[in-house]
């Protein structure tokens, strides 16, 4: 039986990465899906791919009007929604002494307003049941130089996450937070990075693990299918680590490395 029947779910950021291989997971389960992002030809290219009952829907998630004409859409296309999968974001780096009002401005304005203002169109479309997954990051919870805005926009997105599961329990919507550690995405590559420097910053990424790898936006994606179903209905306000070991603070015994 698939999971996901007669559901339909909306994920930002939903042409590629986490949240094409999270649509993928949706789709293959039942759900009817709604997809955005900024390009439209990639939306369209991917919503044809993946098949009958995915749409897809140009959106900056940094504007409120557009977000808007999103769930307008969404409304008009399938009625209601039973998932939102949060997942549209900016990663880059940037020393503190080296940040303008600008990068600052991009990347919370993406990461967190854009985050919550999609929450907040979205909530008269939400069923009573419904569950809301925000794809947060380990960098809210570790300290690492050179990501203070990024680490402080995902911050607020786990703050936010318990936040709303206060105000949102009472119709039965689970927010909860998927803290999401190095994954093999074109996040960087959007960043603009050369690809010499994007290669060597995956490596010390991968090395920095625990499981010695980067994580598969599928494994992501199964994740977000858990919390998307009824198979995680007690789970509430949680943050379930999808980061290959990295803030469980493992290391590996000198034992084991003989």
């Amino acid at each position: 039986m698939n999971t996901l029947e007669g559901k339909v779910a909306l994920i930002t950021g939903g042409s590629s990465g986490i949240g094409l291989a999270t649509a993928r997971a949706f789709h293959a389960q039942g759900a009817r899906v709604v997809i955005s992002g900024r390009d439209r030809q990639k939306l369209e290219a991917v919503a044809a791919q993946l098949g009958p009952d995915v749409v897809g829907v140009p959106t900056d998630v940094t504007k409120l009007s557009d977000l808007g004409a999103l769930m307008a859409r969404t409304r008009q296309t399938f009625g209601k929604l039973d998932i939102l999968f949060v997942n549209a974001g900016v990663a880059d780096a940037r020393m503190l002494a080296e940040t303008d009002e600008a990068f600052f401005d991009e990347l919370m304005d993406t990461n967190f307003k854009g985050a919550y203002f999609t929450i907040q169109k979205a909530l008269p479309l939400l069923n009573d049941q419904a569950s809301i997954i925000l794809n947060g990051s380990i960098n809210a919870l570790v300290g690492m130089a050179g990501s203070s805005v990024y680490s402080a926009s995902k911050a607020a997105l786990h703050s936010l996450a318990r936040t709303l599961s206060a105000e949102l329990i009472g119709r039965g919507i689970r927010v909860n937070t998927i803290t999401t550690g190095p994954t093999e995405t074109p996040i960087m590559k959007r960043a603009g990075y050369p690809p010499e420097v994007i290669e060597a910053h995956l490596k010390t990424l991968a090395s920095q693990v625990p499981i010695k790898r980067l994580g598969h936006p599928e494994e992501v994606a199964k994740v977000a299918l858990f919390l998307a179903s009824s198979d995680s209905s007690f789970v509430v306000g949680a943050e379930i680590a999808a980061d290959g070991g990295i803030t469980a603070n493992i290391t590996p015994s000198p034992v084991q490395n003989q």
